[in-house]
């Protein structure tokens, strides 16, 4: 089966959820998440700009263990960088305001209709 091309990220998002069912895919996303945001306000406040070298090592790193430790599947990061990195800043936002259960129950009826 291909695999669906998206043209959207709004499109995309709903795909990007459930590739992160698993809470400890979430909590590894929001880790790497949280790490990429501190790093660069450390670094503009401190002009230590040497530090923005971390910010994909924090990323990535959290973001594929999650997958290839939890998930279990490969990270759409692969596919589709922009919409992957977009959809980790959104879905850390649906975390912090609790609408992460919401948004991935929207998301696995989206997909099944798709399917």
């Amino acid at each position: 089966m291909a695999e669906k091309k998206y043209k959207s990220f709004w499109a995309f998002y709903p795909y990007y959820l459930t590739e992160h069912q698993k809470t400890m895919t979430q909590a590894t996303h929001f880790i790497g998440t949280a790490l990429i945001i501190g790093i660069l306000i450390y670094a503009i406040v401190t002009q230590s700009w040497n530090w923005l070298w971390a910010i994909p090592l924090a990323g990535y790193g959290f973001a594929w263990v999650g997958h290839f430790f939890f998930e279990k599947n490969r990270p759409a990061t692969f596919t589709y960088p922009l919409y992957s990195l977009g959809s980790d800043f959104v879905m850390f936002y649906h975390i912090i305001t609790f609408q992460l259960p919401k948004k991935m129950e929207e998301a696995k009826k989206i997909i099944l209709n798709e399917g």
